[in-house]
């Protein structure tokens, strides 16, 4: 059969069906990418539509974060502390690099103190000192992050570590830090913070967009079984006995003659 396979017209359908073979499966990755994209816009979507909860309802201090709190909308209502307010360098916001500007928030109605992201600046000299009048941010609830070992300067940390800040504040702490997305009274207001909108949440597949790359791949693999069955009956043709006279049997007119 490989000898029928490598005659110059199946070569050629052959070299025809892997250039469907490949723009077929691209198609499939391509739908796959939606897929990932428009779940993920979808569940980010959802999150956002829920009305904003008060913090304290969501989460209690200390307590451990849980999956479905990711960007989960929330409202809390207090007074910043200055003096603990630190920068995370490395971060990137519309193709730039800069900081995090994050200010402790100590809670009206419990007391209790949370990691507020009031925005991104590019440089360390564009953070603005934070005031201490009363503040409702609402934003989204993120978990801490892993933590850093990279040697940042002073009034900087590698990343958002809780278990670092627990020991630098002596409140309770919440177990998540709020990326502000608005404040009231808007104290950002007319400095070089920017707001960072919420992370896009871990990949959700869109079931319609998925079955439309399985179709692709389904196109693709048909043209290779159409292709192996041609050849197959080609091949099949090509070893098929011919007819002989003495296959036929003797007319008995003959016989008696």
């Amino acid at each position: 059969m490989i000898r029928t396979a490598l005659k110059p017209r199946w070569l050629g359908l052959l070299a025809l069906v892997v250039l469907v073979v490949i723009a077929f499966t691209r198609l499939g990755l391509w739908q796959l990418d939606v897929s990932k994209d428009q779940g993920a816009k979808k569940a980010l979507a959802e999150a956002q539509a829920r009305p904003a909860a008060p913090l304290s309802q969501v989460v209690r201090p200390h307590a451990p974060f849980e999956g479905v709190m990711s960007n989960r909308r929330v409202e809390v209502t207090g007074a910043y502390d200055p003096s603990g307010q630190f920068l995370v360098p490395g971060r990137l916001l519309e193709g730039r690099t800069g900081y995090w500007v994050v200010t402790p928030l100590d809670e009206t109605a419990t007391r209790a103190r949370v990691a507020v992201v009031r925005g991104f600046v590019i440089r360390p000299s564009d953070a603005p000192a934070a005031p201490t009048t009363t503040v409702t941010v609402t934003g989204t609830l993120a978990p801490g992050e892993s933590p850093s070992d990279a040697a940042v300067p002073a009034g900087q940390l590698g990343s958002i570590d809780l278990a670092v800040l627990v020991n630098r504040w002596p409140q309770d702490l919440y177990n998540a830090f709020v990326l502000a997305g608005a404040e009231r009274p808007d104290l950002g207001a007319g400095t070089a913070l920017q707001r960072i909108p919420p992370p896009q949440p871990e990949s959700q597949l869109n079931w319609r967009n998925f079955a439309y790359a399985l179709q692709w791949w389904v196109f693709a693999a048909f043209a290779v079984y159409m292709w192996w069955r041609m050849v197959r009956d080609d091949h099949r043709s090509g070893i098929r006995p011919a007819p002989h006279d003495n296959d036929h049997p003797i007319d008995q007119g003959e016989t008696a003659r």
